[in-house]
């Protein structure tokens, strides 16, 4: 089934709109799919992202996710069904872990109930969520105290918590160790092939891409030049793949 289907789309920043990010790009998304975004700074991976859940404006084409639509006329409207996962892990380092995680629950509770503080359940989704991502003893402790790996899997847990069909990764393992970037790949990974999470993750390792992704998407200056699997990605696209 798809998931999301992009026609002739292109995107700018609203101070440029005059200068395309995003040129001519046509994609479909299918249920169950983990796909990675590859190409150099600046060719377009993180502007698409974006793009998908209303952070850039569409200059023309149509962007269809779960039927809905958005085009250039339409409102950015707040997706449920869509958790992005931001460089670095946007957490908030003074609170502790699962306060980061019950976080991602104020897109859906109102001012007014946000004041008298996060019920019970979901206290509880947050703790589970936590444990499963291998952090059960790190529930209360801030996040600054965390290791970057722990952040970006604290980060997963705040995304997850808003029950998405689609995760949107952009660079999940940016300034990781070895280790950790494992890690978090292996947790991105399960939650694909054992929940049936939708992923869409903008990398630069290549040989990280081909050990998880389904289908790789390269892009250079906005336009996408191959969509397909992720079989010696290096040989194809030596020059806009050489970071």
């Amino acid at each position: 089934m798809k998931l999301i289907e992009c026609h002739n789309l292109e995107t700018a920043y609203t101070a440029s709109l005059n200068r395309p990010i995003l040129n001519d790009i046509n994609l479909d998304i299918h249920q169950g799919e983990f796909v990675v975004l590859l190409g150099l700074n600046g060719a377009g991976k993180s502007t698409l992202l974006r793009s998908l859940v209303g952070l850039v404006p569409l200059v023309q084409g149509e962007i269809h996710i779960n039927h809905l639509q958005m085009t250039p006329q339409t409102l950015p409207k707040i997706r449920r069904d869509i958790a992005m996962l931001f460089q670095g892990g946007g957490l908030i380092r003074q609170l502790s872990a699962i306060e980061n995680v019950l976080c991602g629950r104020l897109g859906v509770r109102t001012t007014a109930q946000t004041l008298f503080g996060f019920p019970k359940r979901d206290r509880i989704l947050a703790q589970e969520l936590l444990e499963q991502l291998g952090l059960k003893d790190k529930i209360y402790q801030k996040t600054s105290q965390l290791s970057g790996g722990q952040q970006q899997r604290v980060a997963i847990a705040r995304a997850l918590i808003q029950s998405p069909q689609i995760l949107l990764a952009d660079e999940p393992i940016t300034g990781l160790d070895v280790v950790a970037s494992q890690q978090v790949m292996e947790t991105l990974s399960q939650l694909n092939t054992q929940q049936g999470l939708t992923i869409i993750a903008v990398l630069h390792d290549l040989g990280i891409a081909a050990a998880y992704a389904h289908r790789a998407i390269v892009l250079d200056a906005g336009r996408i030049i191959y969509d397909g699997n992720c079989d010696n990605l290096q040989e194809k696209f030596a020059q806009v793949l050489s970071y």
